[in-house]
């Protein structure tokens, strides 16, 4: 089949029967925020906000090159905000306003933090 052909009929997620390296088996301890990520899902399924068929399509959405660049994780939660966005949950400007409290909030403890 054509790559383009290929485009037409497999989702970006479904890498079964494609060339790949080898997988690497190895245990790791999840970030903090990966494990912040992973209870945000329980979170948003809980309160009916985002179910697990709506993070797929979310994820799918992304496209290959992204699915293909992005950790598990980062390409939960970029879904998770898509989606938030789709329904009007946040906007892209509550996220910038709440990234830009927090990174002020790092600078100050910083500041705090070498005196």
């Amino acid at each position: 089949m054509t790559d383009k052909g290929e485009l037409l009929t497999r989702l970006p997620t479904e890498l079964g029967g494609l060339q790949a390296g080898p997988i690497e088996r190895v245990e790791h301890q999840l970030e903090p925020w990966e494990k912040r990520c992973h209870a945000l899902a329980d979170v948003l399924d809980f309160h009916k906000i985002i179910n697990t068929e709506e993070k797929r399509r979310g994820v799918e959405a992304l496209g290959a090159e992204l699915v293909g660049k992005l950790s598990y994780y980062e390409r939960g939660i970029t879904a998770f905000a898509n989606i938030c966005f789709e329904k009007g949950v946040l906007t892209p400007y509550d996220v910038a306003q709440k990234m830009e409290e927090i990174a002020d909030r790092l600078a100050v403890e910083r500041i705090v933090g070498s005196q």
